[in-house]
């Protein structure tokens, strides 16, 4: 399945911006979320193709958030990209155990995304 809609999971108004931005330049349709609780509004409202989604959030951090939606039948399907500042490789495991399919770690490169969307669609 092509992605061409995409959720967009993060409390930083710029980084919101920079990645909408990368995305939008390439024909993406992107919505985004600042908390887990909008981010399931949005699920609901449009399901998405893809989400990117950010780990350190008020609230519902990314772990949980991804582990909620990855075990929902109804977004199951939906693959995840966690896209964070945190860098560990034990992170990057716990992401992937929580049904991520991938994980970036920011700054994110334009390119770099693009090609792990592209992987996935």
């Amino acid at each position: 399945m092509p992605i061409r809609k995409i959720l967009v999971v993060d409390d930083s108004k710029t980084e919101l911006h920079h990645l909408s931005d990368i995305l939008g330049r390439r024909g993406y349709a992107v919505r985004t979320a600042e908390n887990g609780e909008e981010a399931m509004r949005r699920l609901a409202e449009d399901k998405p193709d893809l989400i990117l989604m950010d780990v350190v959030m008020p609230g519902q951090n990314g772990f949980q958030l991804t582990r909620a939606i990855t075990r929902d039948p109804r977004y199951a399907d939906v693959p995840v990209i966690m896209c964070t500042s945190k860098n560990q490789e034990t992170d990057k495991v716990w992401g992937m155990r929580q049904g991520a399919r991938d994980y970036i770690v920011k700054p994110v490169g334009a390119e770099e995304l693009i090609a792990k969307i592209k992987v996935l669609g």
